[in-house]
Parts: C-alpha cells; sequence; structure tokens
C-alpha cells in the first residue's frame, strides 16, 4: 500500500470522510478481495490452512474462533474475533472502520456487520465521499440469521438479537432484541436458563 492510500485508510479508520472512488484504495481493495477468494476456495478438509490464513489477514482471530465459509469484507485487518466464536456461512464485514467481536459469540448465516457508510448530504455523498463508525459486538452475544449491525453501533455482552433485525441503534448487554429497527423486548433472566443432559 503505498503512502497516498495509507493515509486514507488512516483517515477511514478515525471516522473522518475519505474519497471512495480513490484509484490507490480501489487498487488495494481489489488485492484484498483476492484474498476472499483464496480464503473462500480452501476445501474443508484444510482448515489449518485457513486458520493460518485468516490470523495472517484479519486483526485478530482467537483461540477456538471459527469461520464457515463462505465468508467476505472489505479490508480485513480492522476485524477482531474474539476466542471461541463462531460465525456460520455467507457473513460480510465492511470493515472500513473497527469491527470488534467478542468472546464466544454466535453469528448466524447471512449477518452483516457494516462499518461503512456514506454523508446523507446528496452533493457530498454524489461527490464520491464516504466514511466509517466502528462495530462493537459484545463477549456471549448471538445474532440470528440475516441480522444487520449498521454503523457505529455496539452490542453489550449476552445480548440476543432476533433473525432478520436491523439494529441501527446500542443494544444494552443480557436482553433479547427484535425487530426493523431492532427493539428490546425483554431481559435475559431466569426463565431462559436451560440446563443441559449430564449424560452428553
Amino acid at each position: 500500500m503505498d503512502e497516498e492510500t495509507r493515509a486514507i485508510r488512516d483517515r477511514m479508520l478515525a471516522g473522518e470522510l475519505y474519497p471512495g472512488d480513490h484509484p490507490g484504495v480501489n487498487a488495494e481493495l481489489d488485492r484484498r478481495q483476492l484474498v476472499v477468494q483464496q480464503l473462500n476456495a480452501i476445501p474443508a478438509d484444510r482448515e489449518s490452512e485457513r486458520r493460518v490464513l485468516l490470523r495472517s489477514t484479519l486483526g485478530g482471530f482467537g483461540e477456538g474462533a471459527y469461520i464457515r465459509p463462505p465468508f467476505y469484507f472489505d479490508w480485513g485487518d480492522a476485524i477482531t474475533i474474539g476466542a471461541g466464536t463462531f460465525i456460520n456461512s455467507n457473513c460480510t464485514m465492511l470493515d472500513c472502520a473497527p469491527i470488534i467481536l467478542g468472546r464466544e459469540c454466535l453469528l448466524a448465516s447471512g449477518v452483516q456487520l457494516v462499518a461503512a457508510t456514506h454523508p446523507i448530504d446528496p452533493a457530498t455523498r454524489r461527490a464520491g465521499w464516504e466514511y466509517a463508525r466502528p462495530v462493537t459486538v459484545g463477549d456471549g452475544v448471538w445474532l440470528g440469521a440475516g441480522v444487520v449491525v449498521c454503523p457505529g453501533v455496539e452490542i453489550g455482552e449476552n445480548t440476543v438479537v432476533g433473525a432478520g433485525a436491523v439494529v441501527t441503534k446500542d443494544l444494552p448487554a443480557g436482553v433479547v432484541a427484535y425487530g426493523n429497527p431492532a427493539r428490546v423486548a425483554r431481559s435475559v433472566g431466569a426463565a431462559d436458563r436451560v440446563d443441559p443432559p449430564r449424560d452428553l
């Protein structure tokens, strides 16, 4: 990555406006997409090879974390995945700003974590300017199938988000939320406790 492209990438990570149509940025994104293709082409019986590539590409990939392909991202290096987190197939992470997942999270198929966004102002947007806001998912969070987490959102520890929800605002720890936009329905409590069988 050349010096000018690196400076624009630093602007992205800092949440500042940057030119989305910059040739250096798009050339670097094309290079990163080759890595995405390579990652998704690794056969299931070569999981150790996939883990090596994930560790060298992502900003952090915790012990025991697992991503079922296909998996899509923009940059990769702004994604941190905590230990023991499971990500099911067809998940997408647009990491123009940091995307941080805690430990032991569950992401169902089709989840989208989107840090990238555009100005509402049409003149600025049509001129090609973009910006990004971090996405943070706390330890033990479960995101149901097709959940979309929007830029700048933080989800608290152990929260459950129902399938198809669009999370536009922060969610506190220990709640169940669903809908579009996602709203808190209730707290996670004693009635939710399930004791697993002891013979397995």
